[in-house]
Parts: structure tokens; sequence; C-alpha cells
């Protein structure tokens, strides 16, 4: 009987995957860095959305927030890692305490209540 390629196909598939993923969680890693350094440090959350990926979520010794996303949870804990922030399990107590909102936040906020107003800007 005749071997097959299958197994090394999927050999290097794997390999390509996990290469993809390492460069992915690089690039997250040095926009975390860039993050950290704008905001006097970093601290970050990790937030699973399912196929989507998973969500970085970031807070800046400043009080400045932002996110990113990852396309699993691997690569978006490799990426913390890499930067070396701290990440929380909750996005709760003095973490979120330290997040800092501006009037673009809370006209957004107001806007999705009922009577809010509205965030058309035509």
């Amino acid at each position: 009987m005749a071997e097959t390629a299958e197994p090394q196909n999927r050999q290097t598939d794997d390999s390509k995957h996990a290469a993809r993923a390492e460069r992915r969680a690089a690039k997250l890693a040095k926009q975390i860095g860039a993050f950290a350094k704008a905001h006097g440090g970093a601290e970050g959350q990790l937030a699973y959305l399912g196929q989507m990926g998973t969500r970085i979520v970031l807070v800046g010794e400043d009080g400045g927030w932002g996110d990113l996303v990852a396309p699993s949870y691997a690569v978006a804990e490799s990426a913390t890692l890499k930067a070396g922030i701290t990440v929380h399990e909750d996005f709760d107590g003095e973490f979120a305490a330290k997040v800092r909102t501006g009037p673009y936040e809370w006209s957004r906020m107001a806007g999705i209540q009922v009577g809010g107003p509205s965030n058309d800007r035509s």
C-alpha cells in the first residue's frame, strides 16, 4: 500500500498556522506596548467573543482605554504575555474604576438610553 502525503501536509498546515498566530501575537504585543507607553502603563482583561476571537481590553494608568481583537484566546494571551502587562480575570473593582470616560463616551451611552440625545450626525 502506498503512503499518503496527508500527515506531512497536516504538519505543514499546523506549522503555518502556528507561525501566523505567532506573528499576530507579536503585532498585537507591539500595539499593546505602544498603548502602554502612551498612557503611562497599562493593564488588561481578556473577553472571549466566541468564533470572532478574543477582545483585549486595555486601561492605561492615566484612565485612557481601548481595545484590540485577537483571532483566538491563545493569541490574545500570548500577546499580553509578550507585552508584559497585568491581565485581570474580570473587569470590575479597582481595575474598572481606573477607566476615565469623556464627553464622547457619555453622549454615546446616553444615546442608547430611551430619551437620550441622538447620536446621528446628519
